[in-house]
């Protein structure tokens, strides 16, 4: 299926919601090293994946749902969740998505279809089949998103749902963000695809569905893939597995530091494990939110001088996060098992 290019309004919008998701997670993570004690806990970040974020989520409509990694901030911002109560959940507040009960790995935000997330790896996928299947009886060409790393397609969950979901035609598009590392180890380490030079998008094969990979730091490349497969399922095709290829620009997480010692984000594993400095240092010179903004100028979509302005709006917003964040109230303890259920 070929699926027509975003008109210029819409590249403007998905290059000024990478910037979206790129500030708040700038903020999250320069919290670690500015106001240590603020965040609690494990924090992951999805910078350098901000084109396969928007450029998949560029084709949600209303009715679809979507569902992520513990890497998750990125999804719900760009399906309209407020980033105020956003970071409040993250700083474990009160005002926050989840009344500051969830955290980073937990974001949920059901009335703008984004369904959660969860720490443990490939949990989602299942519970996206579910609710492809939920999807298919109301008969509303309704698609669901499942968005999980490449760590995910090792687990029997990946797999077991794969199959039911070609099985049975349900409307999903997995999207597997392979970022190259496994926390410490590399992709190619650990899956045998990878290690014999192959996309992992090959293990589509064995469920009879598409498979298809494609450069995640292009959202316009990601719109066009991810349409197609989202055509397809919305015509009752089926589900399509496509692997879009991003590289992680920072480590896969923050430290937990003894008391006294402030939570930090180290280097990436490529340096600090395996030596590869000049491999890191190239990934940031092809970091998707520049390599977008260049695209838009010389195509005339966009001026230098407005791509500026957007940012500089993008930028205080993300501060008024921040800063309605740091006020907002803890939970109260009596709150503790309100959402508890025996």
């Amino acid at each position: 299926m070929s699926v027509q290019p975003p008109n210029a309004e819409r590249q403007i919008w998905i290059f000024t919601h990478m910037l979206r998701v790129r500030e708040f997670e700038e903020r999250v993570k320069r919290t670690f090293t500015e106001h240590p004690g603020v965040i609690r806990g494990h924090t992951h970040l999805a910078d350098g994946a901000e084109a396969s974020i928007v450029g998949t989520l560029s084709h949600f409509r209303a009715g679809d749902a979507a569902l992520a990694t513990y890497r998750c901030h990125g999804y719900p911002l760009v399906l309209g969740s407020d980033p105020k109560a956003m970071m409040a959940e993250i700083y474990g507040r009160a005002d926050g998505l989840c009344k500051g009960l969830g955290g980073s790995m937990h974001l949920t935000d059901v009335k703008r279809g984004f369904l959660g997330t969860s720490g443990i790896v490939g949990a989602g996928i299942p519970h996206a089949a579910g609710a492809a299947w939920a999807a298919q009886i109301r008969g509303k060409g309704e698609v669901v998103f499942c968005f999980f790393g490449d760590g995910a397609s090792k687990q029997g969950a990946f797999h077991e749902t794969l199959n039911i979901a070609s099985l049975w035609k349900l409307p999903v598009i997995f999207v597997m963000e392979n970022n190259g590392y496994n926390v410490v180890t590399t992709t190619a380490q650990e899956d045998a695809n990878a290690a014999n030079g192959e996309p992992l998008a090959i293990k589509a094969k064995a469920y009879a569905m598409p498979g298809v990979t494609v450069d995640g730091a292009d959202p316009l490349a990601v719109h066009a893939t991810v349409g197609a497969a989202v055509e397809r399922a919305r015509a009752g095709g089926g589900p399509t597995l496509v692997e879009s290829k991003v590289y992680r620009l920072s480590a896969h997480g923050n430290i937990i530091a003894p008391p006294g010692v402030p939570l930090h984000y180290p280097e990436h594993e490529a340096i600090t494990v395996f030596g590869k400095r000049e491999e890191y240092e190239a990934a940031l010179r092809g970091d998707p939110v520049p390599r977008f903004r260049a695209t838009l100028v010389k195509s005339g979509v966009l001026s230098g001088a407005k791509a500026d302005e957007l940012a500089a709006q993008v930028a205080k917003e993300m501060d008024t996060a921040v800063s309605f964040a740091v006020k907002s109230p803890f939970p109260k303890l009596e709150s503790a098992l309100d959402n508890v259920y025996a």
